[in-house]
């Protein structure tokens, strides 16, 4: 090929492959750490490899899950604290895997930006490395792809995919029946659901997100970006234990909307508003944008962000293995006859 002075390169395309490699030399470790056993091959191949019987499974069906972070990324993005949204990325995935009742075994992340900040992406790999280490996956592989003239500076989007297994004929829900015990495990505050809501709530208040902020310490985008929180390793425990008819991650919909998606067609769900405390803000939310309680539970997780329907000779066991394990449990309702969620008590 002839060589010309004007020559041009990928650089000045806009790509800049030696940032990417940076990038990969930087987050190797905190892949690394994510380690367990199963893991053949990661970070650097074409494809990364996975070994089932490593892992210690028999008979093992696999379950897949993928999401993102929403429009939660707008504030990691426009406020420079990214180090959180890895981990959120993660909790959406493996929170809905456990409720399959799988173990996540690994996990692969998507970064698509314009223009590569080494900084920015490894504080977000680093932090989806962290969610991993929380739920005991491994993170293996990923794509980081710099895409001139797709996104505004600055900005960059995310996906996250993750892969659990099973043993065959262990799958979630199963045997739900009237008469079973609803436990609610608490969030840690808004999670990655509504947030468009929420930054339309903000702005009707006047407020940005270095605004004090009016329901706790700090910045009010920082107390927005508390990552989401992983419910896997209590989930399972809590599985083994026996007793567990299915699990619910309380995401887009609410309360209202996820529950029924564990029960059978003849069944619902009786809830009292007054088992647990709203946490401080989702009180503000709902008083700052005049929200209705039946719009705050089917957008929000409004203090709750797992449900476990257990059977009711089993639920005090359950609880105390959940509580050792960390979570805030509350006996939030029971499981009916008849369809849909019927809710007693008030939301405070």
């Amino acid at each position: 090929m002839a060589e010309g002075k004007n020559g041009l390169t990928y650089a000045e395309a806009g790509v800049d492959i030696d940032a990417g490699n940076a990038l990969v030399d930087r987050i190797k470790p905190a892949a690394k750490a994510t380690n367990r056993p199963g893991v053949v091959a990661g970070l650097g191949g074409f494809g990364a490899l996975f070994d089932l019987k490593a892992a210690g499974f028999t008979d093992p069906v696999l379950v897949a899950a993928t999401d993102g972070v929403g429009t939660k990324l707008r504030i990691a993005i426009d406020t420079g604290q990214v180090d959180g949204v890895g981990q959120d990325l993660v909790a959406m995935c493996v929170n809905d895997l456990v409720c399959q009742g799988a173990e996540p075994l690994f996990f692969l992340d998507y970064f698509a930006t314009g223009k590569l900040s080494v900084d920015h992406a490894a504080r977000v790999v680093e932090g989806i490395a962290a969610g991993c280490s929380a739920a005991g996956c491994a993170l293996i592989g990923g794509e980081t792809a710099e895409m001139p003239g797709m996104y505004p500076p600055g900005d960059f989007d995310l996906a996250g995919f993750a892969v659990g297994a099973m043993e065959r004929g262990t799958a979630l829900p199963d045997g739900v029946a009237a008469g079973d015990v609803l436990l609610g495990l608490a969030s840690d505050g808004v999670h990655s659901n509504g947030y468009s809501l929420v930054r339309r709530i903000v702005e009707v208040a006047g407020l940005n997100w270095a605004s004090d902020c009016p329901f706790g310490e700090g910045s009010l985008g920082a107390a927005l970006l508390t990552p989401t929180r992983v419910y896997v390793r209590p989930a399972l425990t809590a599985i083994r234990e026996g007793g567990v008819h299915g699990l619910a991650h309380i995401t887009g919909g609410g309360l209202t909307e996820n529950i029924p998606r564990v029960l059978p067609k003849d069944l619902g769900v009786e809830i009292d508003l007054s088992a647990w405390s709203l946490p401080p803000v989702f009180r503000w939310l709902a008083q700052a944008g005049g929200m209705e309680t039946s719009e705050m539970l089917k957008t929000f997780n409004a203090g709750i962000g797992m449900v476990l329907v257990v059977a009711a000779e089993r639920a005090a066991t359950i609880v105390d293995v959940l509580t050792e394990a960390g979570e805030h449990v509350s006996r939030i309702g029971h499981v009916t006859g008849g369809q849909g969620v019927r809710y007693t008590g008030t939301l405070a």
